[in-house]
C-alpha cells in the first residue's frame, strides 16, 4: 500500500514495524549452547564419578539385610547396632551441602578425587574394626567422604555435556539413585551369605581406586579458589553441622526412643533449632557464608527442589514400606525380600532409554505430571494389599512404580538444574541433593509415627468385633482348641486365643500399610497439582524439540 505525503508531496511506502527482539537467554542457557559435544575421554571419566556416587549411595543401604551378622560381629546389642546406619547418614547429610564451598575451594577434580580414596581407605577400615566404637567412627568418615561424591557430580555433568547429550546422562544418574537403594540390600544380603560381612566394606577397595585414578586423569573442569579460605565461614560450618546433624539424629532415632519423652532427643531437638536460627542467620549476614541460598530466588529452582524432597519420600519410604511388609506380614526372607522387590529396579532400567526420547519430544513439566501421576496409580494399587500378597500381586504396582520414579527423576533434575548458571550450580547441586535425602529422613520418621498410630486404631477396631461372648468367635476357639487338644472342650486354649490375636494384629498390620501406601500417593497428588507453578524450561535444557 501507499501513501501521499502531504508535505514532499511524493509517495512513500511504510515500513513494517521491526520485530520484538528475542528474549535474553539466561546464563546457564547461554553457556550450555556453546558446549561442544563431550569426547570419549570425558565420557569415561564422567562415568567414572557416576560409580563412585553408586558406591556412596549403595554404602547406605548394603549394611541393612547384615545387620545382625554385624552386632555378632562386634558384639554390640540390638539398640546400639543401628548406629552403624545412623553414624553414615547423619554425616552424609552435613556434608552434601558443604560439598559446594569445597568444590570452589579446592576445584571439583581435587574434592572428587580426595573424597573417593577417603572413602576407600575409611571402608578398609570399617572392615578391620573390632568394636562397635570404632565402626562408628569410620562409619562417620566413609559417610561425610561419600557425602562429597554426590553432588560433585552434577556439576561436571552441567558443564561438560551440551543439551542434546544432557538427557542421557541424567537417565543414568536417575538409574544409579533408584538401583542403589534397590538393590543394596540384596548385594549386601549376598556377600554376607556367600563370604562374610567384611565384605560390605571390602568391596568399595578396587573399584574406589580404579575412579579415582581415573577421575584425576580424565576430569579438570574448574582451578581452585585459595582465597575463599582467608574468609572462610567455620561459625558457620559448626552452626549447620549442629542443625543438620541433630536434625537427622531426631528423624532417625526419634521414633524407637519414643519421641521427645526421652531426654537425649529433646536435647538434640532443641540444639537443631537454635543452630538452624543462627545458621539462618550467619547465612543472610555474612559476606561469605558456608551455603549460598540464592539459587532458592530462582522459581524452578526453588520448585524443583521441593519435588525432589517429594520423590525421596517415595524412593525411601516406598523402599522401607515393602520389604518391611514382607517380611512382618508374609514372613519372607532377605533372599525372597530381594527377588520380589528387585521388579522395581529392572522396570527403572526397561524404561530409561525411551524416558531420554520422551523428554526431547514433549514439555518437561508434562513428564513430570505423568511421573506424579503414576506413582500415585502405583500407591493406589498396592493399597489393595492382602495377607497373601506376593510376588505376582505387587508385580504390576511395582512395575508402574518403577516407571514413575523414572518419569519423575529426569525432568526434576532438568527443570532445577538447568536453571542455574555454572557458578551457581557448583554451590546449589548440594542443596538440591540435600532436599531429596531430607526428603527420605523425614518420611521415614513421619512413617514410624503414623504406623503407630494406625495400627493401634485397627487393631482397637478389630478387637471390638472378636468377642468371645459372638458364637462365630466362639465356634472358631472352640475348633482352633480341639487342632491343638483334641480332648479340650469350651472356651478355647491359651494356645488358640493367642492365634486369634497373632490373626488380628496381622491384619490390623494389612490395613495399616495399606493407609500407609494411601498417604504417600496422596503427597504426590499434591505435588501433581502444584506443577502449573513451574515455569516453562528453556528450549537449551535438551535442546531442540
Amino acid at each position: 500500500m501507499t501513501l501521499l505525503s502531504p508535505s514532499l508531496g511524493r509517495v512513500r511506502t511504510p515500513r513494517p514495524a521491526p520485530p520484538p527482539p528475542p528474549p535474553a537467554p539466561s546464563a546457564a542457557s547461554s553457556h550450555r549452547d556453546h558446549i561442544q559435544p563431550a569426547s570419549a575421554r570425558q565420557w569415561i571419566g564422567v562415568l567414572a564419578m557416576v560409580f563412585g556416587m553408586f558406591m556412596a549411595l549403595l554404602d547406605i543401604q548394603i549394611v541393612t539385610s547384615s545387620l545382625t551378622q554385624i552386632q555378632g560381629g562386634l558384639s554390640a546389642s540390638a539398640d546400639e547396632i543401628s548406629w552403624i546406619q545412623t553414624s553414615y547418614i547423619i554425616a552424609e547429610v552435613v556434608m552434601i551441602p558443604l560439598s559446594g564451598t569445597l568444590a570452589r575451594l579446592l576445584s571439583t577434580r581435587v574434592l572428587f578425587v580426595g573424597a573417593t580414596i577417603g572413602f576407600t581407605v575409611s571402608s578398609a577400615l570399617c572392615a578391620s574394626a573390632t568394636s562397635l566404637s570404632t565402626m562408628i567412627v569410620f562409619r562417620v568418615m566413609q559417610g561425610f567422604l561419600g557425602g562429597a561424591m554426590i553432588p560433585t557430580v552434577f556439576p561436571v555433568i552441567y558443564t561438560i555435556f551440551p543439551p542434546r547429550q544432557l538427557a542421557v546422562v541424567m537417565v543414568l544418574v536417575s538409574l544409579i539413585l533408584n538401583l542403589s537403594s534397590t538393590v543394596g540390600p540384596t548385594v549386601g544380603g549376598y556377600l554376607t551369605d556367600t563370604y562374610s560381612w567384611h565384605w560390605l566394606f571390602l568391596v568399595n577397595i578396587v573399584p574406589g581406586i580404579c575412579v579415582a585414578g581415573t577421575v584425576w586423569t580424565l576430569i579438570d573442569v574448574d582451578k581452585p579458589n585459595h582465597s575463599l579460605l582467608r574468609a572462610f565461614d567455620f561459625t558457620g560450618l559448626v552452626l549447620m553441622a549442629l542443625f543438620l546433624g541433630c536434625l537427622e539424629y531426631v528423624l532417625e532415632e526419634g521414633e524407637r526412643w519414643d519421641w521427645f519423652s526421652d531426654n537425649t532427643i529433646c536435647t538434640a531437638a532443641v540444639v537443631s533449632a537454635v543452630s538452624a536460627v543462627f545458621f539462618f542467620w550467619r547465612v543472610f549476614t555474612y559476606r561469605q557464608p558456608i551455603v549460598d541460598l540464592r539459587a532458592f530466588r530462582i522459581r524452578n529452582f526453588a520448585m524443583g527442589s521441593m519435588y525432589s524432597f517429594v520423590v525421596g519420600i517415595g524412593l525411601y519410604c516406598g523402599t522401607y514400606v515393602v520389604p518391611l511388609f514382607l517380611a512382618e506380614v508374609r514372613g519372607f526372607s532377605s533372599l525372597q525380600i530381594g527377588l520380589t522387590v528387585v521388579v522395581t529396579g529392572c522396570s527403572q532400567i526397561c524404561v530409561s532409554p525411551f524416558t531420554t526420547i520422551i523428554a526431547r519430544k514433549i514439555d518437561l513439566r508434562i513428564m513430570l505430571a505423568i511421573g506424579m501421576g503414576l506413582f500415585m496409580i502405583a500407591m493406589w494399587l498396592t493399597a489393595g494389599l492382602t495377607n497373601q500378597a506376593s510376588f505376582w500381586e505387587l508385580l504390576i504396582p511395582q512395575m508402574v512404580r518403577g516407571c514413575a520414579l523414572m518419569f519423575c527423576f529426569l525432568p526434576a533434575n532438568l527443570i532445577s538444574l538447568s536453571s542455574l548458571s555454572p557458578e551457581l550450580l557448583r554451590s546449589s547441586a548440594g542443596l538440591y541433593n540435600l532436599m531429596r535425602n531430607l526428603g527420605g529422613a523425614l518420611g521415614l520418621a513421619g512413617l514410624g509415627a503414623i504406623m503407630n498410630m494406625r495400627l493401634h486404631f485397627h487393631w482397637n477396631r478389630l478387637i471390638e468385633d472378636v468377642n468371645p461372648a459372638r458364637p462365630a468367635v466362639q465356634h472358631w476357639l472352640d475348633t482352633a482348641s480341639n487342632r491343638f487338644d483334641p480332648h479340650f472342650t469350651g472356651g478355647g486354649t491359651p494356645a488358640a486365643v493367642k492365634l486369634l490375636g497373632q490373626i488380628v494384629e496381622r491384619e490390623a498390620l494389612v490395613l495399616t500399610f495399606n493407609d500407609i501406601m494411601l498417604l504417600i500417593g496422596s503427597i504426590f497428588f499434591i505435588g501433581l497439582i502444584m506443577i502449573p507453578l513451574l515455569k516453562r524450561p528453556s528450549g537449551a535444557a535438551l535442546g531442540s524439540r
